[in-house]
């Protein structure tokens, strides 16, 4: 258990957005309004989409649900992330345990409210995000392969909902979705490689404990090539220029990834992947505007 310090209101601001991860949040709200000026369009009307209260909403959704989850992520691995990162320890440390399971809940309940609010559909999409996140976080994540596909598809899903939401131009909605979740799963199982000595201490059965890291990193490699392979047939089937040109730039740093993933050895070189990672799905979200 982590002793609980006196800590100042500012500091405590501080310590909660970082446990809701305040950063990945904003880059959901960047991937969702993109994809709703440049995907969903008109993109005539741009400024007129950033006032529509639906985007707003449909945002506060997901964000409410994604904090949530990394609230009961945090929940669930206070005595693993004691020893994979000792000074991002928040619940227990800055937040107690029963407030930090509370604010979880009303999350949670905010946002599937505000989804019921628009599409009984968006509100079915996030009971069911809640549920695999909170199964994710007690569960899948300590097993192999599993866990990994599961925030995957919680990391699609961002894209997934306004696709069944707007229902136009779903099929470009549907090829970023299918871009994130790729990067995404390559950059969890690349985060078990960074975390792997936490995880093994406290019995997770997660990829890289089960196969070693040199066998994951096959798995990788393949996966890299799938995900390429992948979306260069998506792109063709579409006859979209502007789309083959983006997929063959994001080639550069995938091609560094891969070439730093043969050398990596260390929880620092697997910590610099992961947020290699991060990049590449962050110069995805940016091309929307030319796809």
């Amino acid at each position: 258990m982590v002793a609980r310090q006196p800590i100042s209101f500012p500091a405590f601001v501080v310590g909660f957005l970082r446990l809701v991860r305040v950063q990945n949040l904003s880059i959901v709200v960047l991937t969702q309004f993109l994809a709703r000026i440049f995907l969903v369009g008109p993109r005539e009307d741009w400024r007129q989409l950033l006032l529509d209260p639906t985007i707003w909403l449909l945002s506060s959704s997901t964000v409410c649900i994604a904090a949530a989850g990394y609230i009961i992520n945090d929940y669930f691995d206070v005595k693993i992330d004691l020893v994979n990162k000792p000074d991002r320890v928040v619940i227990g440390r800055y937040l107690r345990r029963r407030v930090a399971m509370g604010t979880h809940q009303l999350l949670n309940l905010i946002g599937c409210l505000i989804g019921l609010y628009l599409s009984k559909w968006v509100f079915l999409l996030d009971v069911f995000c809640v549920a695999l996140l909170w199964l994710y976080s007690a569960k899948f994540k300590r097993q192999p392969i599993i866990g990994n596909i599961a925030v995957s598809l919680l990391t699609a899903l961002s894209l997934i909902v306004l696709a069944v939401y707007y229902q136009q131009n779903a099929h470009m909605l549907l090829i970023y979705a299918v871009f994130s979740f790729g990067i995404s799963l390559i950059r969890e199982i690349i985060k078990d490689m960074q975390d792997i000595r936490g995880d093994a201490r406290f019995g997770c059965r997660t990829l890289p404990i089960v196969w070693g890291l040199r066998r994951t990193k096959y798995l990788l490699y393949v996966l890299v090539a799938s995900l390429i392979l992948t979306m260069f047939l998506i792109t063709d089937s579409l006859a979209n220029l502007h789309l083959n040109l983006i997929f063959l730039i994001l080639l550069v740093p995938i091609g560094w990834l891969l070439y730093q993933l043969v050398r990596a050895d260390t929880r620092r070189d697997f910590g610099y992947l992961s947020n290699l990672c991060k990049l590449i799905m962050l110069m995805g979200v940016m091309s929307m505007a030319w796809a």
